[in-house]
């Protein structure tokens, strides 16, 4: 099978938007927009591929770049790669140096365009920030606020209301009350047993609930497409979705991911990498095995499980969008007093 690997670029310019391109009507999806990027030559590194093609279409040098996402599809006579780097430095004035149209589009705005399907995923990751808070279970309403604050302080924007000690209804008390106070501060995803409620508020589906809708459908083990009609918790995942928030779900092996992929979730988190006091008998995946995961999947992929701001540099080189985490995203008084 012939196989052709394609180097492809999420530019981001100072103002953190995103410059893409549109195919030439006579070319294959042509009119649709695209990222810019083009086929590694043979025997050539990747991120020279990537200077070289961005130059040539661009006319930009890059000076700061890194792996993004990594997406693979096979198809009867070929297998493509398209390996896509952030790019955050560059010289030159950005343009369609072979005189394709380019503009630059803020991030909540690419889904108003046409991309081919397989750019889909680098769409996500284009959109998703490097770090995802999950909120540790705190008795005191105002240490939680408290928290949000030096989170929101820090630069983080991606959060997951987790309190794992509440009751459903009050759950779903506390959370009206979350958005009422930081609604507007960050992307949300609540837990629970039904999509949230509330516009552009996502849903982090379980490893359970995810293993539940296999066991409902049995599109797992047939390995098919997901059905026409879906059972009642597929249907619910394909309903947050269509409100044009997040969908994520928690994975832990490569079954997990394939359902989670099949379902269509947005991005998941995948654990646990490395042992953590909370659960110091679990062994971790490692940085090895948690690299093979990721590559198995067309997904952006937090990791969590002993993930530090320190760990970032690592998960990126395993292809990760970045880390997930409580402990080590969570900034307690202690710490932003020494902080200071």
């Amino acid at each position: 099978m012939k196989r052709i690997h394609v180097m492809a670029a999420v530019i981001r310019n100072a103002a953190g938007q995103i410059l893409i391109a549109k195919r030439p009507d006579d070319a294959h999806q042509g009119g649709l927009w695209e990222f810019p990027g083009g086929k590694l030559e043979a025997g050539e590194d990747r991120a020279t591929g990537l200077c070289r093609e961005l130059l040539e279409e661009l006319g930009i040098s890059v000076t700061q770049a890194r792996p993004l996402i990594d997406i693979r599809h096979d198809y009867p006579d070929k297998s493509v790669r398209l390996d896509v780097w952030l790019v955050t430095g560059f010289n030159g004035e950005a343009h369609g140096a072979e005189g394709q149209p380019v503009c630059w589009v803020a991030p909540s705005e690419l889904g108003k365009y046409s991309f081919p399907a397989a750019n889909a995923p680098i769409v996500q990751a284009a959109q998703l920030p490097e770090r995802y808070l999950i909120t540790p279970d705190v008795a005191d309403e105002g240490v939680l606020f408290a928290g949000l604050e030096r989170a929101y302080e820090s630069g983080i924007r991606l959060v997951q209301l987790r309190q794992t000690l509440l009751a459903e209804r009050e759950y779903q008390a506390l959370a009206e009350r979350v958005l009422a106070r930081f609604g507007g501060q960050f992307d949300w995803l609540l837990k629970g047993n039904e999509p949230p409620e509330y516009p552009g508020v996502g849903w982090h589906l379980t490893a359970r609930q995810l293993r539940e809708l296999s066991v409902n459908d049995g599109f797992a083990a047939a390995g098919r497409s997901y059905p026409d009609e879906p059972a009642s918790l597929g249907r619910s995942a394909l309903q947050a979705r269509s409100r044009g928030s997040w969908l994520a779900a928690s994975c832990h092996n490569a079954e997990e991911l394939l359902l989670a992929e099949k379902l269509g979730v947005d991005f998941v988190t995948l654990s646990p990498v490395l042992p953590t006091p909370s659960h110091p008998d679990a062994a971790g995946l490692g940085w090895e095995a948690a690299q093979a995961l990721i590559g198995s999947i067309n997904k952006p992929v937090y990791l969590l499980g002993g993930m530090s701001p320190e760990r970032l540099s690592e998960a990126f080189d395993a292809g990760a969008q970045g880390i997930a985490g409580i402990r080590g995203l969570w900034c307690s008084p202690n710490q932003a007093q020494n902080s200071e």
